[in-house]
């Protein structure tokens, strides 16, 4: 008789691996690595079918600090190289790691084109709005007046707002998280997890050497009901120590406004409820920013639509079904053909 052993159920540390952990001191990368370990361990995602991917940088780090598979690709391909992975496995579980200038700047072009296909994969971002590794020169996402070595008298560019940016893609999972809400993160990246498709999280993450507290006025504990607002679907968009802060449309009926319940006739009945499937709405909490408004955390948009690894392989099995079996000659002349005659 077959006696089916138990297996043990997976811990956090047992998706790290042996390798000493090096980033700066004080880095936010091990605040995410602990969030990623937790929700893989919460997930139990076997580690034979579990890989990591990523380009260079900072967080680029990540696949050798994870004991599954893993692959350190080039400058920004780190998307191209995990859709190939995708379409010749499709039962991989696959997560990128990308800093803000490896998926922003050089590798904008693949970031855009993993979304835009919705490649079953789970996209994580590092922002911390500089470049890290190579000493802190500026990148994509780096506010106007961001003083660094390629830019000494201050940025001049208007930076890229990486969920607007996924989402004008057309991006079908888009989320926000920041490095050391250690309770809001592992929610979040279950839920990319669980969207059948491209998933886009941005994880706000501190560079304590290069660009240190730039995000501490919407971050710190102090402040943080205050200006941030977590997003939940079906919930009002409710916020403040207090609660009594929400998001409501605004007098022309054309935009959002922050409005104080209990203030000049305001009820809850006028702040907005939010909808993960409405694009409009998901771009408008995505440009949100201090002190304007408070800054929005938690899954902006949800529309799943099918994965285009899935699209590929129903593809490859309705031709290999219409044509005859070993008949590779057939295959490659079924279609639009011509024949060349003498004369022509």
């Amino acid at each position: 008789m077959n006696v089916q052993t138990p297996v043990e159920k997976l811990r956090p540390a047992d998706y790290a691996s042996d390798q000493e952990v090096r980033w700066c001191p004080g880095c936010g990368d091990y605040a995410i690595i602990k969030g990623v370990h937790r929700t893989l361990a919460e997930l139990q995602i076997p580690l034979e079918n579990l890989v990591f991917f990523s380009g260079i940088g900072c967080a680029a780090r990540f696949p050798y600090y994870m004991a599954s598979y893993g692959f350190h690709t080039i400058h920004g391909r780190a998307p191209a190289l995990a859709t190939g992975a995708k379409l010749a496995n499709p039962e991989l579980d696959i997560w990128l790691v990308m800093g803000d200038g490896d998926a922003l700047s050089i590798g904008g072009n693949h970031t855009v084109h993993a979304l835009r296909r919705n490649v079953d994969i789970n996209m994580l971002l590092f922002n911390n709005e500089i470049y890290g590794l190579t000493k802190g020169q500026y990148s994509p996402t780096s506010r106007l007046g961001t003083r660094s070595p390629s830019t000494p008298q201050g940025s001049v560019d208007s930076p890229l707002n990486a969920c607007s940016l996924a989402l004008g893609a057309g991006g079908r999972f888009v989320a926000r998280t920041f490095d050391t809400n250690q309770k809001h993160m592992p929610d979040v990246l279950k839920a990319a997890h669980a969207h059948k498709g491209a998933s886009f999280v941005e994880i706000i993450q501190n560079c304590i050497v290069y660009n240190d507290g730039a995000f501490e006025g919407w971050t710190n504990k102090s402040v943080v009901l205050d200006n941030t607002i977590s997003v939940e679907h079906g919930k009002p968009l409710v916020f403040g120590k207090d609660g009594n802060k929400g998001i409501a449309r605004s007098e022309d009926g054309f935009g959002i406004r922050v409005v104080e319940i209990g203030e000049n006739g305001v009820t809850e009945d006028d702040v907005l409820v939010h909808d993960h499937g409405n694009r409009i709405l998901a771009m408008m909490l995505a440009d949100m920013e201090q002190p304007e408004f408070p800054v929005a955390l938690g899954v902006l948009y949800c529309n799943p639509g099918e994965p285009y690894d899935e699209a590929v392989t129903s593809q490859l099995a309705e031709i290999r079904a219409s044509t005859p079996a070993g008949s590779l000659n057939d295959m490659l002349r079924k279609g639009r053909t011509w024949t060349v005659t003498e004369g022509t």
